[in-house]
């Protein structure tokens, strides 16, 4: 592989353990419309996914993004209200950050997530700075496990992709990332290490990664 330049993050199960308060979301909001969602179905087919996708998922009903917004605009009200008090970054983040930023190494964010939830994580959780370019579901046609979201940050960021390093947790999220001809760092925050074997690497969270074992990738 050439040279690591870039490093970009999914958000969500990524840069916060939230996927288990997205779940609890979706289940209070389908229950106030009579409806449920199981857990293996929330991990198969919502997690990593846009809200457009999921949507269209959970109704069985292809719908634009105005027509879907009305449905899961209410479901993110009701996970940033439950996650409030409790958001924090995944264990050794605010370090590793630190760490790309101190060695050069530009960093960026491709979520399948909307803006309003971007702002509400920068607003409890001060990391924005670190990154020269934020990605999200608004600015794609094709959600995760397409591999759009991850050619277009490199883009962005007028870096190659084979000179981007991608971390996720989700297997759409994997899946998008070696699409794109990058290197995958998966998170076990919503999956375990055997349902992640297409990642180039596999950790618990980020005190297990070194600027020095990244770039062991490149090697």
């Amino acid at each position: 592989m050439s040279e690591i330049k870039a490093v970009i993050f999914d958000l969500d199960g990524t840069l916060l353990d939230n996927n288990e308060v997205h779940l609890k979301a979706w289940k209070k909001y389908l229950k106030d419309s009579g409806m449920e969602i199981s857990d293996e179905d929330f991990k198969e087919n919502i997690s990593g996914r846009t809200n457009k996708d999921a949507v269209s998922h959970i109704y069985k009903k292809d719908m634009k993004e105005d027509e879907a917004s009305k449905y899961y605009l209410k479901k993110e009200e009701i996970y940033r209200k439950m996650y409030k008090k409790n958001i924090a970054p995944i264990a050794g983040l605010h370090e590793f950050l630190e760490n790309l930023h101190n060695h050069n190494v530009t960093m960026a964010i491709a979520t399948s997530g909307i803006q309003v939830n971007i702002d509400f994580m920068f607003e409890h959780v001060p990391i924005k700075k670190y990154f020269k370019e934020i990605i999200s579901s608004g600015d794609i046609t094709k959600g995760k496990p397409d591999p759009q979201i991850f050619t277009k940050t490199a883009a962005a960021l007028h870096i190659a992709r084979e000179n981007c390093i991608v971390f996720e947790d989700s297997m759409p999220g994997v899946k998008a990332g070696k699409a794109a001809g990058m290197k995958v760092v998966a998170l076990t925050t919503s999956h375990n290490p055997e349902e992640l074997q297409e990642a180039d690497m596999i950790i618990k969270d980020y005190t297990e990664i070194t600027f020095d074992r990244l770039m062991s990738l490149s090697q």
